[in-house]
């Protein structure tokens, strides 16, 4: 029992030191899936339009985050028209949960009195007396994005990729601008495609760092405008 307390204790201390050591920057994580059928076509093809479901129509939120999709779909050369001119109509599907999870804290317990402080204190996080650890419930919010693509005339699938992420983060507002440059980096993806993407938390967004599952080193996708407006750090 003691070895694993031990073990806890240490990875606890590590995970702090990197934090401290990375200068406590933070990052939104998002797992990116795709399915394509994207046969490419000149820059003048890329005219769409918004589909909305009953549930959509006339909707503030929704209009909101069209906004923020045309914004990234505008640095892949694509251009918002009218429903009649368009070639390819785009529908968004978004939403939240909210779980409970239990996470190990560590209790630190001083059995005996006496003058100790800081760094000094043997039952501090840096004496010899590790601590004891009780899990406590703690809320988990999960967010999602899918963005589908078809071709107005045929009405076929081309295009359909998701994006989740999963944090302390309550608002839905404030992690779909990390969710739609997440799920429109490197446009268009492989079919089947599933990596992770990390974005720099922070009102200057940053370039992605990016990771493909099994497809090698990270690559940089092309950075879109700062999120507005600016959400709050999403462990």
């Amino acid at each position: 029992m003691m070895p694993e307390r031990w073990t806890r204790f240490a990875v606890t201390m590590l995970t702090a030191c990197a934090a401290i050591l990375s200068g406590c920057t933070t990052y939104v994580t998002s797992q990116v899936t795709a399915f394509s059928n994207w046969t490419g076509g000149s820059d003048a093809t890329r005219t769409y339009a918004f589909a909305r479901s009953p549930a959509q129509q006339n909707s503030i939120e929704q209009a909101t985050y069209e906004q923020l999709v045309a914004d990234g779909l505008a640095t892949h050369a694509f251009r918002l028209v009218a429903e009649p001119q368009a070639r390819y109509l785009i529908a968004l599907a978004y939403g939240s949960r909210m779980d409970q999870v239990n996470v190990p804290q560590p209790v630190f317990y001083n059995a005996w009195a006496g003058p100790y402080w800081g760094p000094f204190n043997p039952w501090g996080p840096w004496g010899p007396f590790p601590p004891t650890f009780v899990n406590q419930t703690v809320p988990l919010y999960s967010h999602v994005l899918g963005i589908r693509i078809t071709e107005r005339a045929s009405g076929h699938e081309v295009y359909n990729v998701t994006a989740r992420t999963s944090g302390d983060e309550p608002s839905l507002v404030r992690a779909m601008p990390y969710l739609v440059r997440s799920a429109l980096a490197d446009f268009p993806l492989a079919n089947g495609v599933v990596r992770t993407v990390r974005l720099p938390s922070g009102s200057g967004g940053g370039v992605p760092n990016e990771v493909a599952v099994g497809q090698g080193a990270p690559t940089n996708a092309t950075p879109m405008p700062a999120p507005v407006p600016p959400p709050a750090p999403a462990k």
